[in-house]
């Protein structure tokens, strides 16, 4: 069965990634992809978030799907129980997933019963598109993507670290989106489960 786990923000909801584990957390290899961190000038979040992984005794090695094609990444990543993917820039991690095939990848390994966890841009990449990735500006589109098509693992989009501030963006531009968009704050997931999906977390949901 596929689960999938999409957070804003990782480990803040601990409590929810732990109880997908089939065993404890010291007998679960985990990929920890790296590639949206690469543009980031403040990576501090990410080192945050993995101290947590490691304190939780997950086995972590890190990842980078850059320069990577289908076959060296199936190799690299057969073997894990989770693929974690790490937050940063939205775009510059999607021309990665196109470029090496990680989509096709991520989603036989998903269907042979990996575990998918994304933080933040890797949460929304799951999505049909990323065009929340610049509602709030928070990433820039450096390189120019032209191809905003995610990898599709949901039929949804994301709107992460949500905030009420945020509240009447989202709305208006939800309303010009050809696609449902859900919203997450930092203390919420959507757990994807074969074809049951459930907000989980500590916070109702965000009704726009």
């Amino acid at each position: 069965m596929q689960t999938i786990l999409l957070t804003s923000a990782g480990m803040r909801v601990k409590e929810e990634i732990l109880k997908l584990l089939p065993r404890p957390a010291n007998q679960i290899n985990l990929a920890y992809i790296t590639t949206a961190i690469k543009p980031e000038a403040n990576k501090a979040y990410a080192e945050n978030d993995r101290k947590l992984l490691e304190e939780a005794g997950f086995n972590i090695e890190d990842v980078d799907i850059e320069g990577q094609d289908e076959k060296s990444l199936f190799k690299l990543l057969r073997n894990f129980n989770i693929i974690y993917v790490q937050g940063g820039n939205t775009f510059y991690l999607l021309k990665a997933v196109h470029d090496s095939g990680f989509d096709k990848v991520a989603k036989e390994l998903i269907d042979q019963g990996v575990i998918y966890i994304g933080v933040s841009a890797g949460s929304m990449i799951c999505g049909p598109l990323i065009e929340t990735a610049d509602w709030k500006k928070p990433d820039k589109n450096k390189i120019n993507l032209q191809d905003l098509t995610g990898m599709n693992l949901v039929p949804f989009n994301l709107f992460v670290h949500y905030e009420d501030k945020w509240k009447d963006t989202v709305k208006e531009k939800s309303k010009q989106s050809l696609f449902s968009i859900k919203v997450l704050t930092d203390d919420q997931a959507i757990l994807v489960r074969g074809d049951k999906t459930e907000l989980v977390g500590q916070e109702p949901q965000i009704i726009l």
